[in-house]
């Protein structure tokens, strides 16, 4: 793939997905919701022509960025090699305006360099790391980029956050004060699964312009 660039992951998430990659699409449908609905929000705000998708896993984020934005360049970033090599699958057709990144979020890839960064069910497995994320992503926007984000939000049983922590999930309601700290908030939407045994988030701000 186009750009690839390998660096060494985080050991212990690299081993989650070398056995949860062969799964992931068949079964992630049933509680990652909104994958969709924050690309819908995203195309409503802005006309990337530079996307930056942080924690691209199997590329099916990517994928639909691609059909969404015929034009814009995509890159993609994450820990995981088993992930990224299914990206690469996916992505075949469009090698020519795709780059792949494996390694941590803790510094811009391309600083200045996107209209559109997008996060999908990938901040809340930052931890620690999170709010250093969210610096590089202001950090990686032009002037008036958007930031957008799905994610899990937070849950009222403490079985189900331990349950979640097992999976490297942090579900504490603490995403998005940091990101309407760091963005100017264009949409912000709480939603509850399943009854409310969780609640999950779409938000997209925009960059804040300093003067």
């Amino acid at each position: 793939m186009k750009g690839t660039v390998m660096e060494e992951a985080p050991l212990a998430v690299e081993g989650y997905y070398r056995w949860q990659s062969v799964i992931y699409d068949a079964t992630r449908w049933s509680f990652l919701f909104g994958r969709s609905a924050v690309i819908d929000r995203a195309a409503s705000l802005a006309r990337p022509k530079r996307i930056l998708e942080v924690g691209c896993g199997t590329g099916r984020n990517l994928a639909e960025l691609g059909r969404r934005f015929p034009k814009a360049h995509l890159t993609g970033l994450d820990v995981s090699s088993d992930m990224l090599a299914l990206t690469e699958k996916k992505m075949a057709a469009e090698r020519d305006r795709v780059t792949l990144v494996r390694r941590r979020y803790d510094e811009p890839v391309n600083e200045g360099g996107f209209d559109l960064v997008l996060c999908s069910y990938a901040l809340s497995m930052f931890n620690p790391g999170w709010e250093e994320s969210l610096d590089c992503a202001v950090r990686d926007l032009a002037p008036g980029g958007v930031f957008a984000l799905v994610d899990f939000h937070g849950s009222r049983f403490g079985w189900f956050r331990r349950w979640m922590g097992v999976n490297h999930v942090r579900m504490e309601r603490h995403l998005l004060p940091g990101l309407e700290g760091r963005f100017e908030t264009l949409v912000n939407e709480k939603h509850a699964a399943y009854g409310g045994v969780w609640e999950w988030v779409i938000y997209a701000g925009k960059k804040i312009q300093l003067t």
